[in-house]
């Protein structure tokens, strides 16, 4: 289910934030009308399009008994960070 959860937000992602540059943020989530701003988050692709990802790997190729991930979406080896 959350799969599933995680397309349809991806899907919405793609038909409301795609431009022809890349990425945009809306003006206003409550209003699609209003537009886009010139700018995307550094944050978009480096955590919430890496996290979706991580959602949609049937194969889990990363392992998360052995990799923690921080703030910014970058996967740590768990057995590193214990010596």
């Amino acid at each position: 289910q959350y799969r599933e959860w995680g397309w349809r937000a991806f899907a919405a992602m793609e038909d409301v934030l795609w431009t022809a540059d890349g990425y945009a943020s809306l003006k206003d989530v409550r209003d699609e009308g209003r537009g886009h701003l010139d700018r995307m988050e550094s944050f978009f692709i480096a955590e919430t399009l890496k996290y979706l990802f991580l959602l949609q790997d049937p194969n889990n190729t990363i392992k998360l008994d052995k990799y923690v991930f921080n703030t910014e979406g970058h996967p740590l080896s768990i057995s590193k960070l214990s010596q």
